[in-house]
């Protein structure tokens, strides 16, 4: 049995929290955050102690860093003390955007262990897409452990670290881009006479599906397209509706845009 510490609770940690729960009820989980009821909420879901971050530093065998970027500095003030006492070994998994090992290690105050992770919000219900790249001070035992109590999270995919700004710019960023494709997917719906919940449904529905087929069938997208364009017929329109809008140019802008972002944390 291991104790997985988690500093920070929200969308994403909730979503490792509870991805461990599932996927090792043995070990024990540790959660701390600054706002109570978030931690208090998961610790009642799955079991978990709720405490602050000086313990989890002191006793977590996996010590994962949710905290936002600009909070970073303040949380190893409190907690560098602590890690520095420690003579047994531990291992610090960060989810912060841009932050890289040799950073991470740099603001801990060591040369400690670290598993730089990626994940994203579907990882909540087990159709999470997490990136990792551990540095050269984890093991091969420790990294196997690491997958093993976060299996039930969903994809993981090893990254060499140079890539994870690009990776995350997908991946992490990606859910939030899709949510907006599927809002006007319902809103273009609803204004063709759809009611709106089943609106979104269809819209939701149908881009699991075709995320699925392009999984599964290991089929380029674009070959996928043409299979649903018949000629003359209603999509092949849509698609060209979609073109002179700048849909893929406008989506492609948006991955730069965020991976470029990176660059200013």
């Amino acid at each position: 049995m291991k104790k997985l510490g988690f500093i920070g609770t929200g969308n994403m940690g909730g979503a490792l929290i509870l991805a461990a729960a599932k996927s090792n009820s043995k070990n024990e989980l540790l959660l701390s955050d600054k706002i109570c009821e978030k931690a208090d909420a998961l610790a009642e879901k799955t079991g978990g102690k709720v405490c602050g971050n000086v313990t989890v530093a002191a006793e977590a065998d996996y010590i994962f860093l949710g905290v936002k970027p600009q909070m970073l500095k303040d949380t190893m003030e409190e907690i560098i003390p602590v890690l520095k006492k420690r003579t047994d070994r531990f291992v610090l998994v960060s989810m912060l955007a841009a932050f890289t090992c040799e950073r991470i290690c740099e603001n801990a105050g060591g040369n400690y262990p670290v598993i730089r992770i990626m994940p994203n919000t579907p990882a909540a219900i087990g159709e999470g897409m997490i990136l990792y790249a551990p540095n050269g001070e984890v093991s091969e035992e420790e990294v196997s452990f690491f997958l093993g109590s976060m299996k039930e999270a969903g994809r993981f995919s090893l990254l060499p670290e140079k890539l994870m700004d690009a990776g995350a710019s997908v991946a992490g960023c990606g859910p939030a881009f899709v949510d907006l494709f599927v809002e006007a997917l319902a809103d273009g719906g609803v204004a063709c006479g759809l009611p709106r919940a089943q609106a979104v449904e269809f819209a939701a529905q149908m881009v699991l599906g075709s995320a699925k087929l392009i999984l599964e069938s290991k089929k380029h997208p674009g070959q996928l397209k043409d299979e649903v364009c018949s000629p003359g017929g209603t999509t092949i329109q849509g698609v060209r509706a979609l073109e002179k809008g700048g849909f893929r140019s406008a989506v492609t802008e948006a991955v730069i845009a965020a991976y470029e972002k990176n660059f200013d944390l």
